[in-house]
């Protein structure tokens, strides 16, 4: 018995619901990555999303409730892309006034992209998850 060795398996990393850190990424933008216990990546993509988001509400720009037009449409999917924020701020009525002023068409943009962040950043936290990513 003493020439034998055994191999212990090494634990998976994709055991268990892989795409939690996707789904709560998504919902509460860093949160992914804190589940992960990333907490530098996390905080600084929690800050950077919620950053532009408020930015964006406070220069009046416009939350996409409803899509008339392809351009609307798009901008629908990336209001979404910011999880709860996106649904607080119809809830509060933030967001919801068209844009009268200059900077709240660039304050119409930073809410978009904040989304469009947060979807990136929830899938670099599923990819995290599942190993193809370090």
């Amino acid at each position: 018995m003493a020439g034998t060795t055994t191999k212990i398996a090494a634990p998976d990393k994709a055991q268990g619901f892989v795409y939690l850190p996707l789904i709560l990424g998504w919902l509460v933008p860093g949160a992914g990555h804190f589940l992960l216990r990333k907490w530098g990546r996390g905080a600084l993509l929690a800050l950077a999303i919620v950053g532009m988001f408020v930015l964006g509400l406070s220069m009046q720009g416009e939350v996409y409730s409803n899509a008339h037009d392809i351009l609307d449409m798009l901008g629908f999917v990336g209001d979404l892309g910011n999880g709860l924020l996106y649904l607080a701020s119809r809830v509060l009525s933030l967001g919801a006034d068209h844009v009268q002023v200059t900077t709240g068409d660039y304050g119409t943009r930073f809410i978009v992209v904040a989304g469009l962040l947060n979807v990136i950043a929830a899938v670099d936290a599923h990819n995290l998850r599942t190993g193809r990513k370090a």
